[in-house]
């Protein structure tokens, strides 16, 4: 039987061992968005929880490039052959602003909209390409970021609904 003292003595320690359990499945503790030193390349906005410029997040290339680069290659509608896209996951850009909705608008430079369920961040390896053969992609390549899909590797995102969902010439993320 335990006495009092050693019953409450008991409890605080399985509280600590809560808090610090608790503190690790939380993981790292979420820092400031740095702000952007070079030209703005993508605008993050809506449902979201770090910002650096007022309401909105916003990503040089500079910014984008620190982030876990993934590549794959791919063939799509666009190309002739399979092409080589590099950059960070969708979920990781949308976790480094604290997205917290279910539906994303990419929108284009040239204001053409596509809706994305955050959902696919999770499901697929969607990347928001920076580099296309391993070169920066120019605005009439399709750049400077396009959404790609890693089509190749399931037969489900070979159909016109994920080919609609790619993004090129990304410039707007809006989470709702």
């Amino acid at each position: 039987m335990l006495s009092r003292f050693s019953a409450a003595r008991c409890v605080a320690c399985w509280v600590k061992v809560a808090v610090l359990v608790g503190l690790a499945l939380a993981g790292p503790a979420t820092h400031a968005l740095d702000k952007p030193a070079g030209p703005v390349v993508l605008t993050i906005e809506g449902a979201i929880s770090q910002a650096n410029n007022g309401s909105q997040a916003q990503f040089d290339m500079a910014m984008l490039e620190k982030l876990p680069q993934h590549s794959f290659s791919t063939q799509t509608p666009w190309y002739p052959s399979a092409v080589s896209f590099t950059g960070p996951l969708l979920r990781d850009v949308l976790a480094a602003v604290g997205a917290k909705g279910t539906s994303i608008t990419a929108v284009a430079l040239n204001d053409y909209k596509t809706e994305i369920p955050v959902d696919d961040a999770t499901r697929h390896d969607v990347i928001i390409a920076r580099l296309m053969n391993n070169r920066p992609m120019r605005v009439r390549e399709k750049g400077p970021l396009f959404i790609v899909y890693p089509f190749d590797t399931k037969a489900e995102l070979r159909s016109e609904l994920y080919y609609n969902r790619a993004a090129w010439q990304l410039n707007v993320l809006r989470i709702r």
